[in-house]
């Protein structure tokens, strides 16, 4: 993973309130051993009829929206299940961001962890990002900036939230275990503090399993 301040983004609106993960990734995507294949999966029954041809008139199966990077989404984005797998197919798909007024609690977690940018603007600025981009034949650009936390588009600017932990690990290209890791030696050291002064506690899982 790389570092990164700043998202390039081309833009497509889907408001549609409370689209949950049930819906971004169908069950029958999740038979897999591995992550493959899953870009094919997102959004499946909004893209594809139930013959599997492609819906002429939902936006992602529009030529001009070839390659969008950024979803603007409607509130309460990604409710529903904890399944991890609707944001891997986003990430396949080539999402790094998705713009909202709200978003589920675990899919927020599952996306930062995936370096998909959960970007939560107030109502107003949803609704005005939406309306913008909904009027366009073309897909919307946006400047999405990591390190002020603002949108910009051709009319507004807007701010996001972030905790200062997820905005790092993004700017860092970590996920959990690497922001982790990258304090290994704090970790090392509070592990040798609590084994000096409780040392009946060191390997105790180990000893016991012997």
């Amino acid at each position: 993973m790389t570092a990164r301040t700043t998202i390039e983004g081309r833009a497509a609106a889907l408001p549609i309130a409370n689209l949950d993960t049930d819906q971004i990734m169908p069950k029958q995507f999740l038979r897999g051993i591995d992550k493959a294949g899953l870009a094919g999966g997102l959004l499946r029954d909004l893209r594809f009829d139930a013959a599997g041809r492609p819906r002429d008139g939902f936006v992602l199966n529009r030529p001009a929206f070839a390659g969008v990077n950024v979803l603007l989404a409607g509130p309460n984005y990604g409710c529903g299940s904890s399944r991890e797998h609707a944001v891997w197919g986003m990430r396949q798909f080539g999402f790094e961001a998705v713009i909202a007024a709200s978003f589920g609690e675990i899919f927020y977690s599952n996306a930062v962890n995936n370096r998909l940018l959960p970007a939560m603007v107030s109502p107003p600025h949803a609704q005005a990002l939406l309306a913008e981009a909904s009027g366009r034949d073309d897909p919307l650009p946006l400047h999405i900036d990591l390190q002020t936390l603002s949108i910009t588009s051709p009319s507004l600017t807007a701010p996001f939230v972030l905790s200062a932990r997820h905005q790092q690990m993004l700017i860092d290209g970590l996920d959990l275990l690497g922001a982790t890791l990258r304090r290994q030696h704090e970790i090392n050291a509070f592990a040798a503090r609590h084994a000096a002064a409780q040392p009946w506690l060191k390997d105790v899982a180990a000893r016991c399993a012997g």
